[in-house]
């Protein structure tokens, strides 16, 4: 008999994924997981309803939450990932020989345990980097009290339902703001701005109370259906996301000019050409 699992995130539609087959379907410590093999997507992971992950397309969402704040940044030595426990945003940060540290900071130990054992090509060996440290903690209780500071911040988050949903409040985003070192640069997973408007206008909203630049970015990921995927950015230099593409470019090579999937320097400066709609959420 044919099983599908159905995604439960939005109100107004419902999107059916055939499982192929099964390979984990049970409750972690914090969340309802199920991780299972589709012919289109390949290998999935869903949390509590909701699509996190799949092994075809995880390469768009990585590189765009990892490279365009630290190529905008260029001279990041510490970073710390929020959420992220899947460790795709670490391999890519990782892929910047200039960062001497990056924190993971992960809820629910079960997660990066599962994914180790289910998706270890997601990872690729970056659990084991020697310039990784891993803390198992809750995120917001993290920010507020570690006496870390960081240059980069990358928030890889599930959506604003349970223990994700302190991760876009103004509380957490102020917790940020404290362990970011001068100039630090903060970017959030924000959600599809067709379909979650509201989520992305209030980050915005608070990002504009706690740092001198708001904005953020798009990129397009088949496995969040509904529109483009936002990243909310915040810093306090403006300049940041206003580099030209030659400048990109010199940077990357600088970092090994390693070969990407999904982002480049002419994607990273067109991720912030915002369309009319969303840009009226970001300026408003």
């Amino acid at each position: 008999m044919e099983r599908w699992v159905e995604e439960t995130l939005h109100r107004g539609f419902r999107v059916n994924l055939k499982a192929d087959s099964v390979l984990f379907d049970s409750e972690t410590e914090h969340q309802r997981l199920i991780i299972f093999e589709n012919a289109d997507f390949g290998r999935v992971m869903m949390l509590d309803g909701i699509v996190q992950v799949t092994t075809n397309d995880e390469f768009i969402y990585h590189e765009m939450m990892a490279h365009v704040p630290l190529f905008a940044h260029g001279r990041a030595k510490r970073a710390l990932i929020v959420g992220g426990g899947d460790g795709g945003v670490l391999r890519e940060a990782l892929r910047h020989p200039q960062l001497e540290q990056v924190t993971l900071c992960e809820i629910d130990r079960g997660v990066i345990a599962l994914c180790r054992t289910h998706f270890p090509e997601i990872s690729a060996g970056a659990y084991d980097d020697p310039r990784t440290r891993i803390v198992i903690a809750d995120g917001t209780k993290f920010v507020a009290e570690t006496d870390d500071r960081f240059d980069v911040i990358m928030i890889d988050s599930t959506d604003p339902i349970g223990p994700g949903a302190v991760l876009f409040t103004r509380e957490f985003y102020a917790g940020c703001r404290r362990c970011l070192k001068p100039g630090g640069l903060l970017v959030t997973q924000n959600g599809l701005p067709f379909l979650q408007a509201g989520e992305l206008k209030q980050s915005v909203a608070y990002f504009r109370e706690l740092f001198a630049d708001a904005s953020a970015y798009l990129a397009n990921t088949p496995t969040y259906f509904g529109g483009p995927m936002s990243f909310g950015w915040a810093t306090d230099n403006k300049k940041l996301r206003e580099h030209r593409r030659k400048k990109i470019e010199r940077r990357h090579e600088k970092a090994g000019a390693f070969p990407t999937r999904y982002w480049s320097p002419e994607v990273h400066v067109a991720s912030f050409a915002l369309p009319p709609y969303v840009r009226d959420l970001v300026e408003a």
